[in-house]
């Protein structure tokens, strides 16, 4: 495993990963002001948010409906395996995130940058 903490740039801003262990990861998210990160699922990997500071908009899967809603500082969010989510940036904003380590579980649904 890498030495933490370490910086990983996105298109959308970049990670911050100050804790990766084989039973947990601990990040921080920064995202541009009317950036998006993919529309996605994971699924094993389970995730706690921590909105730092910023507001974003967060959208999640329920039944066959795509809901959207706002996200603001102080709020948390679980988002367990198998949901879809999405969240986009309102203006600069930091996400504290803990989950369970499986980094590279990713479903990419749609990308805003190409990414598959």
């Amino acid at each position: 495993m890498p030495d933490v903490p370490y910086r990983v740039e996105k298109p959308w801003g970049y990670e911050l990963i100050w804790a990766l262990t084989d039973r947990y990861v601990g990040k921080i998210l920064h995202v541009k002001a009317g950036h998006v990160l993919s529309l996605q699922y994971h699924n094993r990997k389970d995730e706690t948010m921590h909105l730092l500071s910023g507001e974003l908009t967060l959208r999640t899967q329920t039944g066959d409906r795509l809901v959207s809603r706002p996200f603001k500082a102080g709020e948390s969010v679980h988002i367990p395996a198998k949901l879809i989510h999405q969240i986009e940036a309102v203006v600069d904003s930091d996400v504290l995130e803990a989950s369970t380590p499986e980094l590279d579980d990713l479903v990419r649904l749609q990308d805003r940058y190409g990414r598959g």
